[in-house]
């Protein structure tokens, strides 16, 4: 009570107590001299809770009234000495003794002890078994999230082994639909979806993130571990594939990809998104709370919270391209038959009716062409770098590898030492590389989608000992062709303008010059200073870069390979075996880029269309330790206010030992599961409990904190915390001994006076049921139908769906309706569009993608009738499932009916049901016989028979029962 009505204005949070009175801590309440142990009279807490005086009772009358006994048991708590006692959820779980129940035959594992022994007390008997067909139903939805076919529930329900239902319950596990179904929840608090979000929410790539979850879970990957590899995989050492993939769980974020914003902004604003869902995934803390101030319920201090961001905010987000034996093979193959193809091309000469042009005498006239334009040029190595916030590092190569966070408006100054060897110096060339580390393979650090790898040096000045270099003709490999557009053009990059300069466009992964020459040639020795200025709407500096000088007057910009215009610019002689390679490399040049070829490397260039793309996905990368990204405290938690700069840590609630606190993110990610977090076992036992039961043995799942509903069985909440963690963190374990209990196999009816006693079963004195989510339904009604495709993994599949749904999005995203049994897919594998999210689950409240959900909604709505009755999607399943009981029975329009029941509900009809089933089929054939409907207008093929048109209306009646779409 003290917490739920008096920490707001007299709790943790400083900033707002009211009174300098503290009451969440007994030293602070006692010091203030409001309370007085053991004698209320005395205590002035007491005397404003029972004061009549609107101006000094407390709680205020605005802030709500307390009721007589809780007054009366606050008053007797300072009698009793108002002992304080640290919050439940703060200690360490011990395993309690397991009770022995008066009713022992019903248990069958020591959950049943515990759940007894509440019932005994509250005067309550548990429910009775609930009937086969109902159990096999249940496991079947629970695990694996697929009904059981009518011959599987039959072969359990016929089995006289006294081991059958554990034996299914061990075959569920195993089976890989347990993955795909599990995998669901996790999505939800990790924010999966596969496009960014905010207003453009392009489509991303992180579907092997969604993948690699499924694999874990299908392999039982020990919790702990699971955890470790998704908050710090990238720091484990000798990290694996999977590893960095599995970093993708707070890559999850959403990215703002519009022109006017603050990158910076955005990446803290994904920062604090991060803080919350580590708190609500592995702590069931509110600690989002304490981005503004200190929290005004749980201990958390304003600075915990950063201190917290700070162990997940020293990371990059690169793109990783995954390692695939497979993509390789077909990639090597191809390069090989591209080679081989590229041997046969000089077979092309003579070149089309004059038999003049040789290959010899093309090849003489194309060297003596490039000959010109070749220039010999020297890569100098900057002596000092600086930027304005991207971190620049030399390579061996003399090239500068820009990393790190990056702005709209970065700024580069390389410091270069001209000896007199150098000289004379008439142009100087910038050279951007492409580099595996760079999005797209770069040159530049654009990472928005449709841009990546992009660049625009809009400025570049050059001075020698401080006095200003002048330009004149500048040359170029490529450059963005717009004629709407002059702004983009390479000798913009001297106009003094920061929206206009060179940018190359569409030739990302590739190797682009940009040749300067000098109005006056250097010659004296100095420091030459380069500043280059990236200036755009979004990210747009240069990756990879490197500068060199050269001698040669008039210098141009070429497109030759590095190797060739060093062969053509030397003057030195060469021995006869460098001759013959040199003259190799040369002819190679020549042949793949002489126009003259350009129709004979039409099969080529057919190939080249064919190399498989290397698959990325968003990762996570620890940045250099010797190139940390400080973290500050933010004033209200303001991205506009930050103050001093906090260290990585631990909330302190849990730790103020400065040496035991984590200090990155592995270590943090260790410490999460280990025995030192008292709240990750008991988090992920309720999580597991909540997915079975539909409600959690604490029904706040994201708030474990001082505001939270206490257990409704604390005893069997720590119980199973600790066998989680001695049964080496096993999900599957868990889950199995959950289900192998006769708590859960209760009968969910319940008698109407154990309904009125306890109306949300608390108590677990009766089964659980309750309507599946959106996805689950679709997977029933495929599997029911026969449609379903068993097909795992891979990128997001388009189901049908209206194209208005998606219409409407930013930049009108089309829908493309798959054609083939991708359309059958799990759910699981379904495109998820954060600003416009697939209609048929969001109707059944499944979330967006947007932020951390611990727990669906469950609403019951007459739009989700009218989604699962004429949606494109369900009324397709509806005729296939006609067709198919047309196809395995007989005539007999009652054994029809009764396949089509049980292929949906799993039990048997009643003769009731079955005579309301066939009177509802024989009306609509009639309908359709007598031209008073079409099968078209009911959602079938216009050319079924009438008897499938017809059975394909009662399955639509089937689908919308209540019982399709709940877990019994």
């Amino acid at each position: 009570m003290l917490a739920s009505q008096c920490f707001a204005c007299h709790g943790p949070d400083e900033d707002h107590r009211e009174a300098d009175l503290r009451l969440d801590v007994d030293e602070a309440a006692i010091e203030h001299g409001v309370i007085e142990p053991g004698e209320p009279d005395a205590s002035e807490l007491v005397r404003r809770l029972f004061s009549t005086d609107e101006d000094e009772v407390m709680p205020p009358p605005h802030a709500g009234t307390l009721k007589p006994e809780q007054k009366q048991l606050l008053r007797d708590w300072v009698q009793s000495g108002a002992k304080y006692d640290k919050h439940w959820a703060f200690t360490a779980p011990t395993r309690p003794p397991v009770p022995t129940a008066s009713q022992s035959e019903w248990g069958r594992n020591e959950i049943d002890a515990f759940v007894l022994d509440r019932l005994n007390r509250e005067g309550i008997s548990p429910s009775p078994e609930a009937d086969p067909m109902t159990l096999v139903r249940r496991l079947y939805l629970d695990l694996i999230g697929l009904p059981p076919t009518p011959q599987q529930a039959d072969a359990f329900v016929a089995s006289s082994d006294p081991h059958a239902y554990e034996t299914l319950v061990d075959e569920l596990l195993q089976s890989p639909h347990y993955g795909e179904h599990w995998a669901l929840p996790w999505l939800d608090l990790a924010r999966y979806a596969d496009t960014n979000g905010y207003e453009k929410d392009r489509e991303r790539s992180i579907w092997p993130y969604r993948d690699w979850v499924i694999r874990a879970l299908n392999q039982d990957m020990p919790y702990d571990d699971f955890s470790i590899a998704q908050l710090a995989g990238d720091l484990l050492p000798g990290n694996r594939p999977d590893d960095l993939i599995a970093t993708g769980f707070h890559r999850n974020t959403m990215l703002n990809e519009e022109g006017g914003i603050d990158p910076l902004e955005y990446r803290y604003l994904a920062m604090v998104d991060r803080v919350a869902t580590t708190g609500i995934v592995w702590l069931g803390l509110t600690t989002g709370c304490a981005q503004c101030h200190t929290h005004k319920f749980d201990p958390i201090t304003h600075t915990d919270y950063f201190r917290l961001m700070a162990l997940l905010n020293n990371a990059d987000e690169p793109d990783y391209a995954i390692p695939d034996p497979n993509v390789e093979q077909q990639r090597s193959e191809l390069f090989a038959e591209i080679a081989s193809l590229e041997s046969q091309l000089i077979d092309a000469f003579p070149v089309g009716d004059d038999k003049s042009r040789t290959f010899a005498s093309e090849f003489a006239k194309w060297i003596a062409e490039q000959k010109m334009v070749a220039t010999p040029w020297e890569v100098i190595a900057p002596a000092q770098m600086t930027s304005n916030l991207p971190r620049l590092e030399l390579l061996d190569d003399g090239s500068v590898y820009a990393s790190g966070d990056t702005t709209k408006r970065d700024e580069y100054e390389l410091a270069f030492t001209i000896q007199q060897s150098d000289l004379p110096i008439t142009a100087i060339r910038l050279e951007a590389l492409p580099d595996d580390r760079l999005p797209e393979r770069g040159p530049g650090l654009a990472f928005y989608e449709g841009r990546k790898g992009d660049f625009f040096v809009s400025e570049l000045d050059a001075t020698l000992d401080d006095v200003a270099l002048g330009f004149g003709e500048v040359s170029h490999t490529y450059n963005t062709t717009n004629d709407g557009a002059p702004k983009v053009r390479p000798d913009n990059v001297f106009d003094g303008d920061g929206s206009t300069g060179w940018q190359p466009g569409n030739h990302k992964g590739e190797r682009l010059h940009l040749v300067m020459n000098l109005q006056q040639p250097i010659e004296t020795p100095g420091e030459l200073r380069i500043k280059l200025l990236f200036e755009r709407h979004y990210v747009a500096s240069l990756g990879r870069f490197r500068i060199a000088i050269t001698n040669k007057p008039d210098a141009v910009a070429n497109r030759l390979s590095e190797t060739v215009e060093t062969i053509l610019a030397s003057s030195h002689d060469s021995d006869e075996h460098d001759s013959n390679e040199y003259n190799a490399a040369l002819q190679r040049e020549f042949l793949r880029t002489t126009p003259l070829l350009a129709e004979a490397r039409k099969p080529i260039d057919a190939l080249r269309a064919k190399l498989p793309e290397r698959t990325t996905t968003l990762v996570m990368q620890e940045r250099p330790a010797d190139y940390p990204r400080p973290t500050f405290r933010h004033h209200r938690g303001e991205y506009l206010s930050p103050k001093e700069q906090v260290n990585p840590g631990m909330l302190s609630v849990f730790t103020n030992d400065e040496a035991s606190s984590p200090k990155n993110r592995l270590e943090l990610a260790r410490w999460l599961v280990s025995n030192a977090n008292p709240l990750v076992a008991r988090v992920t036992v309720n999580r597991a409990w909540r997915s079975l039961f539909g409600a959690g043995l604490v029904r706040s799942n994201d708030d474990f904190g001082v505001q939270s509903e206490p257990p409704t069985h604390p005893e069997l909440l720590d119980w199973l915390s600790v066998e989680l963690v001695e049964n080496g963190w096993s999900i599957k374990q868990l889950l199995k001994r959950i289900v192998m209990s006769a708590t859960y196999r209760q009968d969910s009816k319940g008698t109407a006076e154990l309904v009125h006693m306890d109306p949300d079963n608390r108590l677990l004195a009766r089964g659980a049921r309750y309507r599946v989510n959106g996805e689950t339904i679709r997977d029933m009604m495929l599997q029911s139908s026969g449609l379903l495709s068993t097909t795992m993994y891979g990128p997001g599949v388009f189901p049908p769906q209206p194209q208005s749904v998606t219409g409407l999005a930013y930049g009108n995203f089309k829908w493309n309706t798959a054609k083939d049994a991708d359309r059958y897919r799990r759910s699981i594998y379904t495109f998820k569009k954060r600003t416009a999210a697939f209609a048929a689950y969001t109707v059944f409240d499944a979330p967006t993608g947007e932020e951390c959900i611990p727990q669906r909604n469950r609403s019951n709505t007459p739009l989700q009738a009218l989604t699962v009755l004429n949606d494109e999607m369900y009324l397709e399943m509806a005729q296939a499932l006609a067709k198919l009981a047309c196809e395995n029975t007989d005539d007999s329009p009652a054994e029809i009916a009764t396949w089509m029941f049980r292929r949906i509900l799993t039990r048997p009809p009643s003769a009731d049901e079955v005579e309301m089933l066939t009177a509802y089929f024989d009306a609509q054939k009639q309908r359709l016989v007598s031209g008073q409907l079409n099968a078209e207008e009911i959602g079938g093929d216009k050319n079924a028979t009438a008897d499938v048109a017809a059975w394909s209306m009662v399955a639509r009646v089937i689908m919308n029962l209540d019982e399709a779409v709940t877990r019994p």
